[in-house]
């Protein structure tokens, strides 16, 4: 069940937009919170990380302003929460090394050479911009798109972006591959 629970939250973090879309329709929002408290929950008793604990409490603030307002606004800033605790893992992992894709990279390949080093930094770097990104249109299409609009970006269009990136990184690191390989 231990090695289950990161994978249902994350198949439930994914979901969560087309699901609250959804649920908007039949429910009212502070009914629509409850999934939301309870994600945080799970993810509260699951972690010892602090960054995802406090991720944990920013979606309980959320949710808890949901339920006592009544309002679908807190729910709909979920992918702006996501956004921002990330944007802070990666950002954080650049003043304090190694980052966050060296960590990823070095569990392929233990001894990265220096200039593999700088690579992953740079590629930590892009996903802050992305994150930054992402986040501002997360905001954007919370505070002034219609449901669906929210639902689309943040259910879809941003996972398909984020797949974009990391193809597009995938192809980039072969080249780089290949030129040190040759150089």
């Amino acid at each position: 069940m231990k090695r289950l629970r990161p994978v249902l939250l994350g198949l439930v973090s994914l979901a969560y937009p087309p699901l609250v879309y959804l649920g908007l329709g039949h429910f009212e929002p502070r009914w629509m919170a409850l999934p939301l408290a309870a994600m945080a929950v799970v993810r509260a008793v699951a972690t010892r990380e602090k960054m995802w604990l406090a991720a944990a409490v920013g979606a309980l603030v959320l949710a808890g302003s949901s339920m006592l307002g009544n309002n679908a606004l807190p729910l709909k800033l979920y992918p702006v929460l996501v956004n921002a605790v990330l944007l802070t893992v990666f950002l954080t992992s650049l003043f304090y090394p190694p980052s966050v894709i060296e960590r990823l990279a070095r569990l392929r390949e233990k001894d990265l050479p220096p200039s593999g080093v700088a690579y992953t930094r740079r590629v930590t770097q892009v996903w802050c911009g992305f994150f930054v990104l992402n986040g501002a249109l997360a905001l954007t299409t919370a505070l002034f798109a219609s449901d669906a609009t929210w639902a689309l970006y943040n259910g879809l269009i941003a996972y398909g972006l984020m797949g974009l990136l990391f193809a597009g990184e995938w192809v980039v690191r072969q080249r780089v591959r290949a030129r040190h390989a040759h150089g």
